[in-house]
């Protein structure tokens, strides 16, 4: 029965937060109402404000919430990299393309676009994303890569720099061809933006300048 509750209470905290998310993203912060919010959640007002106390502390929650699942996603789709055997440009252009799904994924777009719209009244957002996740990518793809390296299949000195290089190439055009989001990238565009994105990189990076494919 304990155990019941516990799934209830955990299942009501995860509904109003989605819920809390997508209210804020469509409305903005300011316009967001609570009774709408715990109408889309299908809770009661009153629970919104028993789990949560307040709006601020309710949004600060949920961006955080979503952020985590989309640190998630990308910890998952740099796993292919765990293994450094294999064909390397195959191998980049995999973990490219899953890099790209999930930056692609329309939590990740609202999430960068509430950072932009309410980054001014909260400052603290950008810790959340740029600290609690981009950050943290940033650094298991380093430690990928620095593996690479010590086995003799990437030719550099500084991962975290290589790695740096590598997310720009794959986010910048990807940025520009969706119109920051508001247009969609079909599987042959990800797979094309991954591909382009490992070409140049092995060049600067690739063991003997990485030939290019046949």
């Amino acid at each position: 029965m304990e155990a019941t509750a516990a799934r209830g209470r955990i299942d009501k905290r995860r509904a109003i937060l989605d819920a809390a998310f997508a209210v804020i993203g469509r409305e903005g912060y300011a316009q967001a109402g609570v009774d709408v919010i715990a109408a889309e959640a299908g809770v009661a007002k009153a629970t919104v404000y028993n789990h949560f106390g307040d709006k601020e502390a309710l949004f600060r929650a949920s961006f955080a919430a979503q952020a985590e699942r989309v640190l998630t996603a990308n910890l998952a789709a740099l796993e292919v990299l765990a293994d450094t055997g294999g064909d390397l440009r195959d191998l980049l252009e995999d973990v490219g393309r899953r890099l790209l799904e999930c930056y692609c994924d329309e939590r990740s777009w609202a999430v960068r676009r509430l950072l932009l719209a309410e980054h001014g009244q909260f400052p603290d957002l950008l810790d959340v994303t740029q600290s609690g996740v981009a950050d943290r990518v940033l650094q298991t793809l380093a430690d990928r890569f620095a593996r690479l390296a010590l086995a003799g299949r990437l030719n550099l000195t500084d991962p975290e720099l290589a790695a740096e290089q590598f997310t720009g190439l794959l986010t910048g055009p990807v940025d520009r061809r969706t119109r920051f989001g508001t247009r969609p990238l079909s599987e042959d565009g990800l797979r094309a933006g991954a591909r382009e994105a490992v070409d140049t990189f092995l060049r600067a990076f690739g063991p003997s300048g990485a030939p290019d494919r046949p």
